[in-house]
């Protein structure tokens, strides 16, 4: 029975953002993540700096690879993994890194923490010092302080999206405004009203209010910045919708955007694209962190039209 106060849960919303659903072999997919993973941080030696702590707290840490080889400092990518800020873990992820590293990057993999136990605010809160951290420790890590960009896969892709909103001088006086260049957001969440009312809403607690004050839909990102929105072909419309509705509102706002549709994919194998070398999405990420040269939608064999809001 639905308790007093809390919103009843619509049938059409649930099927929707129920992913795993849509995906009845998604358990396989998790344990090839897992397996892949363990195996690449075996096989990553001095490349790998594990459990690196960026704030108080069990899961505010992050793995980097990459960092600190060669002569040069390398551009950052910053992982923050889905799970509707409630499940998942970055060991699962470490399988992305291989690539990137051979093409110049370095990535680092992180870890935040959950609901119940953590609102939305405390992981947003979370992942910004993630990013204070790696800008402040840059140099002895190896990396090239302005060639970070954010990447995020669903609830991460929603988080890439409040990192791209965050006014870095606000928050640190030591940083700039654009201490983040760009981000990549893969089947990104980026208004929560509808989930609401799906199961999901039951370890978030949000009222309509506090959707949409969390969503970034509805604030203003850092001007100048740069966006890719990426989806699978085979994802819910919802998930298209959501992409379009913040690409209507931020190129309004300035902001520099790509849009690619996966062909094939669905909402779990769009994050292979970013470790597969012969995917536009992952060409397109390594032009963010300036080691290609980016195609824009046009030039893209991949892509389809952004829909219509």
């Amino acid at each position: 029975m639905t308790e007093p106060g809390t919103p009843a849960i619509d049938p059409a919303l649930e099927a929707a953002y129920n992913c795993r659903a849509a995906v009845p072999d998604h358990p396989a997919i998790f344990a090839r993540w897992a397996e892949h993973s363990a195996a690449v941080r075996t096989e990553a030696g001095e490349s790998l700096r594990r459990d690196l702590r960026y704030g108080d707290g069990s899961r505010r840490t992050l793995d980097l690879f990459g960092g600190a080889l060669g002569m040069l400092p390398r551009p950052l990518l910053i992982f923050l993994h889905g799970g509707y800020w409630q499940s998942m873990d970055k060991s699962s992820f470490s399988f992305l890194a291989p690539r990137l590293i051979e093409a110049g990057a370095a990535v680092a993999v992180v870890n935040y923490p959950l609901c119940p136990e953590a609102s939305l605010p405390v992981i947003v809160a979370a992942v910004r010092e993630a990013v204070q951290m790696l800008w402040h420790e840059a140099t002895p890590l190896g990396l090239d302080r302005r060639r970070f960009i954010v990447a995020g896969h669903s609830a991460g892709g929603h988080l890439v999206a409040e990192l791209m909103c965050t006014r870095w001088p606000d928050v640190d006086a030591a940083m700039p405004v654009d201490a983040v260049k760009g981000g990549v957001a893969l089947s990104g969440l980026f208004d929560l009203r509808p989930l609401v009312r799906t199961s999901i809403n039951e370890k978030l607690g949000l009222d309509g209010p506090a959707a949409e004050r969390n969503s970034p839909l509805f604030r203003d990102p850092v001007p100048g910045g740069s966006l890719t929105l990426a989806v699978g072909e085979l994802e819910h419309e919802a998930f298209h919708g959501q992409a379009a509705r913040l690409a209507q509102r931020w190129a309004a706002l300035g902001v520099n955007e790509t849009w690619l549709t996966l062909p094939g994919r669905h909402h779990f194998s769009v994050v292979d694209a970013l470790a597969d070398p012969y995917a536009e999405l992952f060409h397109d990420t390594l032009g963010r962190l300036g080691l290609g040269q980016r195609r824009t939608t046009r030039d893209l064999t991949d892509s389809r039209a952004a829909p219509k809001v």
